[in-house]
């Protein structure tokens, strides 16, 4: 088979917000207790921070981390999370049913934060907390000092503000099952309360209001509608949260999972625009998608009132990384209107990464992470592509080529993401570029080919992993390169004036 990808360097949607490349840490199974935090572990350092965690988890250059919730921060006091960490008391979780020892808290994340290089994304209680509580975790967190809450930090060892400058408004308020659910008006008061005094304490953070929690919610998009009417003034962003499945084991169905992803990033961008021309407003929201990923096999979210139970913990195959690919695609095809992303979650729970007291594994979903986080640099430009279509199930036709691509123009470097969604055939791709030349063939990474269900084990921790592929350079210039059935290629090259 055959596809062409046509691009050009001003056909573009504009530069490429580097926190769509984030993560998410929530206090669920193992996550934080035996994921990042494991103390008492040779391979853990005096603060107890799991170093090959850190290690396995930094070239996946995550700009942001989401902490603590999440269901969890819903019925959680951050309070109970600093100080010493003897005179910390132990409290049951309503979210996961499980016991928080709360020895890993604000302090312990942002030094942890600091060790990884990402920002700090804080979520605040606004299921059964209030916004004096929000209030003064964003003192304990921003102030430098004298006030309470701040002196508090300096107390605890931290006289230098964290200076957090992005805070979730809640999590998920719109579910049943969230702790301190309410209808979209009480929640959107909530949020507006929370909003005005949190930038009354720091005017330089950005806030993230409760969206949807799935497209499938009964009142998805009309919950967004009345937060965002409501709090359009006082927010920066509304969240959106998906998690893809193949609950059907149809392959072919599953692989077109693009397709709906676009189709929510669509909806979201109509809704913005629709509410900022009834508010008549010159300001923009944009779209934090910050809970994504893939999650359907292990479901069981009760941990029987144990510490640190083994919950969530995905085992990942080859055609949840190309789903996986697939969502940062779309990601970078709508720039224009998403700026913040999320890989819910970093550690053991639906994560690209699996950890035991001796060692780590990274999962099939951590390499499209990688490549693309590496690679995606500068502008993102528009694809257009031409090539043959599958029939998809009941999502009809759906092309066998997704494609996505970047130009920095600083360094003349392009980058172009393609995924053939084929179980069967090889996709030979040919990327046209009409206002440059390509200096040369450039470099490529493969990942995939063979069988859809192939998964890395700790008895095989290198079935699925990217291998070094190659690019043609044609007598037109374009770029030819073959991606494997089913499979993702990244290709690089220099681009002449």
């Amino acid at each position: 088979m055959k596809a062409t990808v046509h691009l050009d360097t001003q056909h573009h949607v504009g530069p490429i917000d580097r926190r769509v490349f984030s993560g998410f840490l929530e206090h669920l199974g193992r996550a934080v207790y035996e994921g990042v935090y494991d103390p008492g572990n040779p391979r853990s350092d005096e603060q107890g921070f799991r170093q090959d965690v850190l290690e396995a988890l930094r070239p996946l250059g995550m700009a942001t981390v989401r902490y603590p919730g999440g269901n969890f921060v819903s019925c959680y006091d951050w309070k109970d999370g600093i100080g010493p960490l003897e005179s910390r008391a132990a409290r049951p979780d309503y979210a996961w049913r499980t016991i928080e020892s709360n020895q890993f808290g604000t302090d312990q994340f942002m030094a942890w934060s600091r060790q990884l290089d990402t920002e700090p994304m804080m979520a605040v209680n606004l299921g059964t907390g209030n916004t004096a509580d929000a209030a003064a975790l964003l003192e304990y967190c921003n102030l430098p000092g004298g006030t309470y809450w701040a002196d508090q930090r300096t107390r605890h060892g931290n006289a230098e503000p964290y200076g957090a400058k992005l805070w979730c408004l809640g999590n998920e308020m719109d579910g049943p099952w969230q702790a301190g659910h309410v209808p979209a008006a009480v929640y959107a008061q909530r949020a507006w309360q929370a909003g005005q005094m949190m930038k009354g304490l720091d005017p330089t953070i950005e806030t993230v209001a409760c969206g949807s929690s799935h497209r499938n919610m009964r009142t998805y998009l009309e919950w967004d509608r009345e937060v965002l009417e409501y709090c359009w003034d006082h927010v920066d962003y509304i969240s959106a949260h998906r998690y893809s499945e193949n609950r059907r084991d149809d392959s072919a169905w599953y692989l077109a999972e693009g397709l709906e992803i676009d189709r929510t990033l669509e909806d979201y961008a109509g809704l913005l625009n629709y509410v900022r021309g009834v508010k008549k407003s010159g300001k923009r929201v944009y779209l934090s998608f910050d809970e994504w990923n893939v999650w359907y096999r292990a479901r069981d979210g009760d941990g029987h009132w144990q510490t640190a139970p083994h919950l969530l913990e995905e085992v990942y195959n080859l055609e949840d990384a190309l789903v996986c690919a697939q969502y940062l695609t779309s990601f970078l095809r709508r720039a224009d209107v998403l700026k913040i992303a999320c890989m819910a979650q970093i550690v053991n729970v639906i994560a690209p990464i699996l950890t035991r007291p001796e060692g780590l594994l990274r999962q099939s979903i951590y390499y499209p992470f990688a490549l693309l986080s590496r690679y995606a640099h500068g502008r993102s430009l528009t694809p257009v592509i031409h090539g043959p279509t599958y029939q998809a199930g009941d999502r009809g036709e759906a092309p066998v080529l997704d494609a996505a691509a970047s130009y920095d123009e600083e360094t003349g470097q392009t980058a172009i993401f393609l995924i053939n969604r084929s179980q069967g055939e090889e996709l030979t791709v040919e990327i046209d570029l009409a206002d440059r030349r390509f200096a040369g063939a450039g470099t490529v990474d493969l990942l995939g080919g063979g069988d859809v269900k192939a998964a890395n084990s700790w008895e095989d921790p290198h079935r699925v992993v990217p291998v070094q592929g190659s690019a043609a350079l044609t007598e037109e210039n374009r770029l030819r390169v073959r991606v494997p059935a089913p499979g993702l290629a990244v290709v690089r090259a220099t681009v002449a004036g």
